[in-house]
């Protein structure tokens, strides 16, 4: 039985998460996608503080490429991408929305809150689950719940 992609995903962040921290990275996150006529198994990795390279990627994509041969939990062909989560990254857990706080922020909800869907700006704080994005002057608070997209966003000034 060929496995699906959560079991894929978690078989690949099982395996490269403790070689990552013994080598000084993080984990931000795996995914196995098909697009086009293509599948593709993307590992994103960090310092933390930020940091990550080129020469590093390539690291660490030998060392999981021989792995994944090893055990082999992909029955057909893909690529294998390793790299930085970028600078507008997806915050994508509430752990990764804690390490953001006092960072500008674009932050999307599935239905509006103080009339709004969408919220760029400050994120203040994130506690009990619940962000709290400054947009202007005003203060909003997100829960978590309600929050269909997050990420990091760049402000040119």
């Amino acid at each position: 039985m060929a496995a699906n992609r959560a079991q894929i995903e978690s078989i690949v962040e099982e395996l490269v998460k403790p070689y990552l921290e013994e080598n000084g990275f993080e984990l931000y996150g795996v995914e196995y996608v098909k697009e086009g006529g293509s599948r593709f198994l993307r590992v994103y990795a960090d310092r933390e503080g930020g940091g990550i390279d080129i020469e590093d990627c390539g690291r660490i994509s030998e060392w999981l490429s021989a792995r994944l041969d090893e055990v082999d939990p992909i029955p057909e062909a893909y690529f294998l991408e390793v790299s930085s989560p970028g600078a507008e990254r997806p915050l994508k857990k509430p752990e990764d929305m804690a390490k953001a706080v006092g960072r500008h922020v674009f932050v999307k909800t599935y239905e509006p809150i103080d009339g709004l869907k969408e919220f760029e700006g400050r994120l203040v704080s994130f506690e009990d689950g619940t962000a709290v994005v400054e947009v202007g002057k005003k203060r909003h608070a997100l829960p978590w719940a309600k929050i269909a997209s997050a990420r990091l966003a760049i402000v040119f000034e």
